[in-house]
């Protein structure tokens, strides 16, 4: 919870390096110019200060949420050297809170890994679906008829990533934009998805979260879930067997 304590003390950066002090002294000075409301310019940097705290508060805190009555008072306590907290008390909050997250993030992990495991097994039932191994499952859209690549090869490929409530997370498709990847750098279901697929193939692939991020939150897919990726094989860049 250091991060959360020092929130304060990094909201405008006090140092800068001497290649930041040189870019700006290069680049066109904009004259200030004060708002109707805030008149001055001590008055517009604790406005700005004060959106910055918040924003930084809103991302670290998630939904644990704060009260602001009770951070503004902890604020106007400090200011008048008279805070409810000793420094002790303070890590004691912090790490209580700490504890709290953690739990609340097990219960997610669970819930996800619960939800996973469900949707795999059903999933498995499709006549269409295949199984490996590993526990990745795919499905053949469209066969290939080019190259294989192999795990030092690098691909071009086009996906749209899901997860599996229909969620779309991802897509090449919606950049316009392949994307041209080593294979040995990418999640271990794409890794061996792709190895069993031609250019030209289009395959599903249902990859289980020990096979995609784990127990670890990725952008906007949670942490134990289970993700679903349309692959097509443009094109093994690279095949170096």
């Amino acid at each position: 919870m250091k991060k959360l304590a020092l929130i304060l003390a990094l909201a405008l950066p006090l140092v800068m390096t001497a290649q930041q002090k040189d870019e700006q002294e290069k680049a066109p000075q904009k004259t200030y110019k004060p708002s109707a409301k805030l008149k001055t310019l001590q008055d517009s940097v604790s406005y700005a200060v004060g959106l910055d705290v918040y924003q930084n508060l809103k991302q670290n805190m998630g939904d644990f949420g704060i009260n602001f009555d009770i951070f503004v008072k902890a604020i106007g306590d400090a200011q008048k050297e008279k805070p409810g907290y000793t420094t002790e008390q303070m890590q004691q909050v912090f790490q209580a809170y700490q504890a709290e997250q953690q739990r609340l993030y097990n219960i997610k992990v669970e819930k996800n890994l619960a939800e996973g495991r469900k949707f795999l097994e059903e999933n498995k039932n499709n006549k269409s679906v295949i199984v490996t191994e590993s526990g990745l499952q795919y499905k053949v859209i469209k066969e290939g008829t080019g190259k294989k690549p192999d795990i030092n090869s690098t691909v071009k490929c086009h996906y749209t990533g899901t997860l599996i409530d229909g969620t779309k997370f991802d897509s090449s498709h919606d950049r316009n934009q392949p994307i041209t990847m080593p294979l040995n750098q990418l999640i271990k279901g794409w890794g061996e998805g792709l190895q069993l697929m031609k250019e030209g193939a289009t395959y599903m692939f249902y990859i289980p979260n020990e096979l995609a991020y784990g127990q670890q939150q990725a952008g906007i897919i949670p942490p134990g879930a289970a993700i679903v990726f349309e692959v097509e094989l443009l094109e093994v860049v690279e095949n170096q067997k």
